[in-house]
């Protein structure tokens, strides 16, 4: 197995070297995405043997794909964002896969989510991501503009485990899924997709109890992640209203731009801050924003 390696990155001098490190003791080949970074992140890359491409900001589809064509004298593909990396044992199970390589086209991982907040660190949740395909499964297009993932197939599950940054801030994430709602929304719209008509409140309980027990962020003991949970259950609340917004009229300059596959303007766009209607315990049983 000839194994290529990418991230995708901007400015990410604080978090991203692990993830290099990772990708550096697995892969033969490596490849970042920069997507104007001014840091130093670019640097720091190619002092660690990596190409760095430089491509303007087109979102997460659009990155991965560029990424694996730069791979294509690879037979698989090993890709992690900048805030992920490997344990030791990760690395030596990834090795022993290579001399082996799976008859399946995906391998999943098992991934900690790790809050950090309040000078406090703790495991939120866990979920076992794809991040290992054959090159030729892992198609990524330019209408990925949120949620891009590799086609679904038949998958191994690697006893590997990722580490993920995954908040920092609860008000920052709560900034960043409203921006990935309203990317979400705009995109079902352009491929025809019709608000459901679940209510807001079914969707909010029903992914809050998700992220609780099945992904269990209820058993962290910590009262931070019922926080957490809140956002994302807003977020899948909050996604088809603006999704029958926009189906209504409103952000009609966003339509046309991502009609039109004009996506470094897309992005440029995009408002930087989408609220997300707040709801509560109280929200969840009649399906009211307070």
């Amino acid at each position: 197995m000839k194994l290529g390696g990418f991230v995708i990155h901007c400015d990410a001098m604080g978090v991203i070297e692990p993830c290099l490190d990772s990708l550096a003791a697995t892969c033969d080949r490596l490849v970042t995405i920069d997507t104007g970074s001014q840091d130093g992140t670019a640097a720091l890359a190619e002092r660690k043997g990596f190409t760095v491409l430089r491509r303007p900001w087109e979102g997460y589809g659009a990155a991965r794909a560029e990424a694996v064509k730069a791979l294509a004298d690879c037979d698989w593909v090993l890709f992690l964002d900048s805030d992920e990396w490997f344990d030791a044992n990760a690395i030596s199970a990834i090795r022993a896969l290579k001399d082996s390589p799976p008859q399946v086209p995906c391998v999943s991982f098992s991934r900690r989510n790790w809050a950090e907040l309040k000078g406090d660190r703790f495991v939120y949740q866990h979920e076992h991501p794809v991040r290992l395909a054959r090159r030729e499964h892992a198609r990524f297009d330019r209408r990925m503009i949120v949620h891009e993932a590799v086609p679904p197939g038949p998958t191994l599950a690697l006893d590997a485990l990722i580490e993920h940054r995954y908040v920092t801030d609860i008000a920052a994430l709560r900034a960043k899924v409203g921006r990935y709602a309203l990317l979400w929304a705009l995109r079902q719209h352009v491929e025809g997709k019709r608000p459901r008509s679940r209510s807001p409140g079914l969707q909010w309980s029903i992914h809050m109890l998700r992220d609780l027990l099945l992904r269990g962020a209820a058993f962290s003991g910590r009262s931070e992640s019922f926080e957490i949970a809140a956002v994302f259950a807003d977020y899948h609340a909050c996604k088809y209203a603006l999704l029958s917004d926009i189906r209504a009229g409103q952000y009609a300059g966003l339509v046309t731009l991502l009609r039109e596959d004009r996506l470094e303007e897309f992005f440029r766009t995009i408002p930087p801050d989408v609220e997300l209607e707040r709801r509560s315990w109280f929200g969840w049983l009649t399906g009211r924003a307070l």
